[in-house]
């Protein structure tokens, strides 16, 4: 039956999104039961890319995200994959039209990730745009559900929300992604001379980022707003933690949110969420 593999792959997308990141399969539970499945396929899709590109050192990497993006075309073309991941994906993208050139503009930042590229500001903001803002703009079609006036509206918002997001993982795994993956993001950044300074420059940028993004959740709909606004708390005190430690001590631990402190968030951001205090 079509429908007991459907059923499968949106499970598959939702066992990759609770495997990979507590906080966001959290935040995912928090939306309206009409968002988990569409919102899990956006994650697992972009998740199963990003694994290509991160950890699948002993293979071709370029074959195999040359042959994700067919896949992911045809199975948006045909309405079916035997892939359950793009499954699932396609589904949402077909449901909620989903445009290509945001699936396309992703993809072209993971093919980046291949690449051995010093970022300047303009790559760095392609690549922003293509691992970060887009994906909240997937996103925001799903919440928006055909509305394309308030699409509009919150379309630049969304994507400060992405690019804060991805500019504090990027800070958070400065070292890592030196050191293990031959990658630093940030345009013009010398890792033998990363200082104080350095660190508060892109620590303005983020919270600029990060007011833009406060003003587009506060119009999102109520059944998607609270979700967002988790996820948004939560990367706030990731944030405010980085923001308390010195540079040197940044390129040698990774910083993290205990869970007991995520839960302590998720009631906090409830009382504020319910008392309007956003």
């Amino acid at each position: 039956m079509k429908a007991l593999y459907d059923h499968i792959s949106r499970k598959a997308s939702k066992i990759t999104t609770q495997a990979y990141s507590t906080s966001f399969s959290l935040g995912i539970r928090l939306f309206d039961q009409k968002y988990h499945d569409p919102i899990y396929a956006i994650y697992g899709f972009v998740r199963l890319a990003d694994e290509i590109v991160d950890t699948f050192h002993e293979y071709d990497k370029k074959s195999l995200l040359r042959e994700f993006r067919r896949d992911t075309v045809l199975a948006i073309e045909r309405g079916i994959s035997l892939n359950p991941i793009l499954q699932s994906f396609q589904e949402t993208v077909n449901k909620y039209n989903i445009e290509w050139p945001l699936i396309d503009r992703f993809l072209k930042s993971m093919e980046m990730d291949l690449d051995d590229l010093e970022y300047d500001q303009q790559l760095f903001e392609e690549y922003i745009l293509g691992s970060a803002e887009v994906v909240g703009l997937m996103c925001l079609r799903v919440f928006t559900e055909g509305d394309e006036a308030m699409y509009q509206e919150l379309k630049t918002p969304a994507m400060r929300l992405g690019s804060a997001f991805q500019k504090i993982n990027f800070l958070r795994d400065l070292h890592a992604d030196h050191l293990h993956l031959g990658r630093t993001y940030f345009p013009n950044l010398d890792m033998n001379y990363f200082n104080q300074e350095m660190k508060e420059s892109i620590e303005m940028d983020i919270e600029k980022d990060f007011q833009d993004g406060l003003e587009g959740i506060r119009k999102l709909p109520n059944s998607a707003r609270y979700g967002v606004y988790v996820a948004y708390v939560y990367y706030h005190n990731l944030f405010k933690k980085i923001r308390k430690i010195q540079s040197e001590k940044l390129l040698k631990e990774r910083i993290r949110v205990p869970n007991p402190a995520k839960y302590g968030m998720l009631v906090s951001s409830y009382l504020r969420y319910r008392l309007n205090l956003m």
